[in-house]
């Protein structure tokens, strides 16, 4: 049966180098804790996906030489892939071609900041990239995408593109308009990677699900909800 890699983008969480946006609220310390927690809960997800026989869940990791600090997050079945130089685009397109080199019929990228993202969602992504060859993505609430997939490696898909801001969805479709790629659209959700969008989280964690989230069942992300709960109960200490 042909399977799909479904791969988390993230870096080795370290103090004063990860999440860094999130501080504030957040200390760096905290980023760095939180990050982890978002790639265990992320990872966990894609790997009950794993269960169903048609993928298998990878982190296509920085910086280089951390992968042993990095596999205490995930579960033991993941595969590692180094990113490479570059800007964003580069190291997306290049874990795309990793990922197919190693002879899965289509490859899933997914960023680490979305740690109650729905497994519905990485399902539907899988069967669309199943269907041939197109673009699939998930488009975040932000602008961006909160996963991309594909069955064949395109790398104009990621030229040009004005990484981190409101317009990379758009700029996304429109490379895949070029090149006359189908775009398959599945489920979108938001990324947690702001004071706004931290709190967001804090509300969904506390049973109010996001306005746009009609009909997806949000993960439980346990280890986001412990670290959330226990630096609540060390804020009202203190």
């Amino acid at each position: 049966m042909p399977t799909v890699a479904i791969a988390i983008m993230c870096k080795t969480p370290r103090p004063g180098l990860s999440k860094t946006r999130l501080s504030p609220p957040l200390r760096p310390e905290e980023c760095a804790e939180i990050s982890g927690c978002f790639i265990r809960d992320l990872s966990s997800t894609i790997s009950h996906l794993t269960l169903e026989g048609r993928s298998k869940g990878y982190a296509v990791y920085t910086p280089v030489g951390s992968a042993r600090e990095l596999t205490r997050f995930l579960p033991s079945s993941f595969g590692m892939v180094p990113q490479s130089e570059g800007d964003f685009g580069a190291r997306l397109y290049k874990g795309i071609v990793d990922l197919l080199a190693i002879g899965h019929a289509g490859a899933i990228l997914v960023n680490s900041d979305s740690p109650t993202l729905p497994r519905s969602i990485l399902r539907q992504a899988v069967e669309a990239v199943l269907e041939g060859d197109r673009v699939v993505l998930s488009p975040a609430l932000d602008g961006g995408y909160t996963l991309i997939g594909l069955s064949r490696p395109h790398r104009h898909l990621f030229d040009d593109i004005t990484w981190s801001t409101e317009t990379v969805y758009q700029q996304t479709l429109q490379r895949a308009q070029e090149i006359k790629l189908p775009v398959s659209v599945v489920g979108g959700w938001y990324d947690v990677d702001d004071a706004a969008s931290f709190a967001m989280l804090e509300a969904e964690m506390d049973g109010r699900r996001p306005d746009f989230a009609t009909d997806q069942t949000s993960e439980l992300a346990p280890a986001t909800r412990r670290f959330l709960e226990k630096r609540r109960i060390v804020s009202h200490v203190a």
